[in-house]
This record gives structure tokens, C-alpha cells and sequence, in this order.
């Protein structure tokens, strides 16, 4: 299968209410309420999302046919050792889309499509940010690039220096428009430069 391409990717897209306990459950409620879904172009971490809401709506694989070459592309597994990623983008649905107002070939659909009319990778480019092995960029510039309130999270390299490791994008609750992020996470950024490595 290769290399993936240099390019950010889809996660997952869920829910961002949340089903939490103590003091996560007052904050996540009090700040988000239930009108918006959270994008991401790479993945979380975080303790506090809705899942597998609905185990007896399964994925269907008919009823994304025609979405099969496109997410292969844009939505791929890393990790399913058959290569095949049908199993993971069931798994996404049972756990994350169960949970979204989307059916399941909105819920594949529209997120094939705020990536599309969203490109990171150009948007970035387009502002001067572009993947190097030795320079570094301002929060602040990849943050304005980006042009709405998304949550940005870092991971160190071998030398211990932030690089930037996933991009947090929210939208609508009908998956359709972006939004300012109505809450910030823990971005282990703790400098105001981050670096952007060639993949």
C-alpha cells in the first residue's frame, strides 16, 4: 500500500456533546450544549465524547458504494492489518456517526466534502507554512491561515521540539459549515513556535 499521502487526513467526524461524569460533564455541557460537530483532521484524545450510541445500526456497506474510491484516498486506515479499510470506517460510524443526526452516507459524505472544500495542506501552504525539517512557524500564523477558532495539538520530535500533530476543525450540526471551536483542549503547545515536518 505505500506511504500515506503528505497530506492531513480524516479522522473521524463526532458529536462533540458529551457524556461525561463530574466535573468534565458540567464544563463539556455548560460550554457546548448539543448544536455542533467537531471535525478533526486527525484524531483526539480527549475523555469526554459521545459513543456507540446506536449498536443495532451497523454500517452498510452498500449504502456508501459510491464513497469507497474517495475515502480509500482521503479517509484511509493506518492500521487494519488486512489493508482494507471497510472494517475501520465501520467502526468509525458505529462509535462516532451513531452518535451524529447524519445518516451514514451523509455522515461519509459530508466529511469527504468539508475536507475537499477545506484543504489544510493548501490553506497552509497559501500563508507561507509549509512542511520543513528545519524551520519553524508561529501558533499564531497557522492559527490566522486557518481563519476560524480550531484547536491545534502538538506532539514532540526526537529533540523534543512541538510539531504540529493534528488540527481540531469544528462545524454545524448538520456537517455543512464551519464554526468557530466553541471550546479549547489541552494542546500540548507549550511555545509559541511549532514545527511542520516533511512526512
Amino acid at each position: 500500500m505505500g506511504k500515506p499521502a503528505a497530506d492531513f487526513g480524516i479522522h473521524r467526524l463526532w458529536p462533540n456533546y458529551a457524556k461525561c461524569h463530574g466535573r468534565q460533564q458540567g464544563l463539556a455541557c455548560a460550554v457546548l450544549g448539543d448544536d455542533a460537530l467537531l471535525a478533526t483532521a486527525v484524531g483526539r484524545r480527549g475523555k469526554c465524547w459521545p459513543q456507540f450510541c446506536d449498536n443495532n445500526n451497523p454500517l452498510s456497506p452498500w449504502e456508501i458504494r459510491d464513497l469507497v474510491a474517495s475515502l480509500d484516498k482521503n479517509w484511509p486506515t493506518l492500521s487494519c492489518k488486512s489493508g482494507h479499510s471497510l472494517e475501520f470506517w465501520s467502526y468509525e460510524w458505529k462509535k462516532h456517526g451513531t452518535c451524529s443526526n447524519l445518516e451514514q452516507h451523509e455522515y461519509f459524505s459530508r466529511a469527504l466534502t468539508l475536507k475537499a472544500w477545506y484543504n489544510l495542506t493548501s490553506i497552509l501552504s497559501d500563508a507561507g507554512i509549509v512542511p520543513s525539517d528545519s524551520g519553524t512557524y508561529l501558533l499564531d500564523s497557522v492559527r490566522d491561515a486557518i481563519g476560524f477558532t480550531a484547536n491545534l495539538e502538538c506532539n514532540r520530535d526526537a529533540d523534543g521540539e512541538a510539531q504540529l500533530f493534528q488540527v481540531y476543525l469544528c462545524v454545524d450540526r448538520e456537517a455543512k459549515e464551519l464554526i468557530d471551536c466553541p471550546l479549547s483542549m489541552p494542546t500540548k503547545c507549550s511555545s509559541d513556535q511549532v514545527k511542520l515536518p516533511v512526512f
